[in-house]
């Protein structure tokens, strides 16, 4: 209701039912330009207004030419500096200092870095599958020399456990997709 309401002030108090696309533009060039609102809050504000004139009035407004659309800003990222990074992996051990050296050394995202399979990780050729990634996408990326033994003393563990685990009657991994319906089996292997 609020936007609504801003909408009307902003329009001298009259029906939106008497205002169209070019009262609505105005408004939203208005937010844009001279409260400069973040494009989260116009967008906020243009979901309303759309829902009030398709839902409630009944009007669906056209294609909105001339919106000035409110901009995300162009953050640079924060970087570690070499120094920093080695500092901060000394505070940490085990398994939390693995996944702290996968994510800075392969450039593995947090998610990514979790849903790590076996079989994506290539020792011979000291890389590592990423699969299904940002974007929904699979890449390569390296797996830094430093870590090999590390990571191949993780993966004893990890098979020690999930051979317990099997033994119990557990052991099941998440697939993506249908790959566990068309591969029931694969829930259990190792890979």
């Amino acid at each position: 209701m609020h936007w609504i309401k801003r909408f009307i002030y902003f329009s001298g108090k009259r029906h939106p039912r008497e205002l169209g696309a070019a009262e609505v533009t105005a408004f939203f060039n208005h937010l844009a330009r001279d409260l400069d609102v973040a494009a989260s809050t116009q967008n906020q504000a243009l979901s309303a207004l759309l829902f009030v004139y398709r839902e409630v009035l009944g009007t669906p407004l056209p294609w909105l030419d001339g919106l000035a659309r409110a901009r995300r800003p162009v953050r640079v990222p924060t970087v570690l500096t070499p120094d920093e990074a080695q500092r901060l992996l000394a505070q940490m051990r085990g398994t939390q200092w693995l996944m702290a050296s996968l994510m800075y050394g392969a450039g593995l995202r947090l998610r990514e870095c979790l849903k790590l399979r076996v079989k994506d990780v290539d020792f011979g050729y000291r890389q590592i599958v990423v699969r299904d990634g940002k974007g929904a996408k699979d890449r390569v990326t390296m797996l830094p020399q430093p870590l090999a033994v590390p990571l191949r003393a993780q993966l004893a563990r990890a098979r020690a456990l999930h051979e317990r685990d099997l033994a119990a009657g557990h052991g099941e991994v998440e697939l993506p997709h249908a790959l566990g319906r068309k591969y029931p089996q694969a829930l259990h292997e190792w890979a």
